[in-house]
């Protein structure tokens, strides 16, 4: 156990000085993507470059662990197999059976891509290495070659745009029209009649108009939720690194620590939060079928 914990810290500190040795010439991360090169009008950014890499990694991984599938496992089947089962009950303690078969592949997708962007995105290189100019002697990159992925907001924006595009198909495929109309608007109470029902039926559905609203600003949420995390960390990162080759080393170790993590809580926060918004709509009426079912 104390090994690996050993190999973790000596992993931190092995990047931590890989990107203060790339930064000790100066540097400045730009807010938003750069245009690196251009294939027929189509333009590919340097945060376009990692999600590509990642993703590529990633399939490479599946592949090679499931290209001969065994009774008993070898490691990286294992470790596949691990990390599917133990995401499927963490979402499945969130989400029904039912909804859980047919959202899974969605919420473990994107809990493993944004998780493996925010680690490949610390690797010595990434946003400390490219094209700029020299300032006082001093030269400061002002293109980098590599930048994090998800600190594009245009990769952040993309994730929560088709999310919200998935859950109105899983909203309407688990609900119905009449059970989403009824979930926005309609009352929530029980053995109400009469003009005490008209009044909060009233209420309800100016509440409704509300919750659409919020609906709406869900994927903002979550997109510059992820962006402003992910970027803040790397301005953080570069700011510690600038400090000079001994002193950007010790400085950058906690933020470079502490980085990994965000890397992580941000991953299982935008899955989470999506499956929680999932689970809100496409639950209710599948809980109201088991309870007439039981009764």
């Amino acid at each position: 156990m104390y090994r690996y914990v050993i190999l973790v810290f000596v992993a931190i500190f092995a990047l931590a000085t890989g990107r203060v040795c790339a930064s000790t010439e100066g540097h400045h991360l730009p807010s938003a993507a750069v245009p690196i090169f251009n294939f027929f009008g189509f333009s590919l950014s340097n945060s376009m470059i990692i999600t590509w890499v990642v993703t590529l990694l990633i399939i490479l991984f599946v592949r090679i662990s499931t290209r001969n599938i065994q009774l008993v496992p070898g490691k990286m089947q294992n470790f596949l197999e691990a990390i599917v089962e133990g995401l499927y009950e963490f979402f499945g303690s969130i989400l029904d059976g039912k909804v859980l078969i047919k959202t899974f592949w969605f919420f473990s997708a994107i809990f493993i891509f944004i998780l493996a962007t925010n680690w490949f995105s610390l690797i010595p290189g990434v946003g400390s290495i490219g094209w700029g100019r020299d300032v006082g002697g001093h030269f400061v990159i002002e293109t980098p070659l590599l930048r994090g992925g998800n600190a594009d907001l245009n990769m952040t924006s993309a994730m929560a745009i088709l999310f919200f595009f998935f859950w109105t198909i899983w909203a309407f495929r688990f609900n119905g029209i009449k059970g989403v109309a009824k979930e926005i608007f309609g009352v929530k109470a029980e053995g109400i009649t009469g003009v005490l029902f008209l009044f909060l039926a009233v209420i309800f559905f100016l509440v409704g108009f509300l919750e659409v609203i919020s609906i709406c600003f869900r994927p903002i949420s979550l997109m510059f939720r992820l962006y402003g995390n992910i970027y803040a960390g790397e301005v953080m990162l570069e700011s510690m690194m600038g400090m000079g080759p001994i002193l950007g080393i010790f400085a950058s170790l906690p933020v470079y620590f502490l980085e990994t993590l965000v890397g992580l809580v941000q991953a299982l926060v935008f899955a989470l939060l999506t499956a929680v918004f999932t689970a809100t709509m496409c639950q209710h009426e599948n809980h109201e079928g088991a309870e007439q079912q039981h009764q």
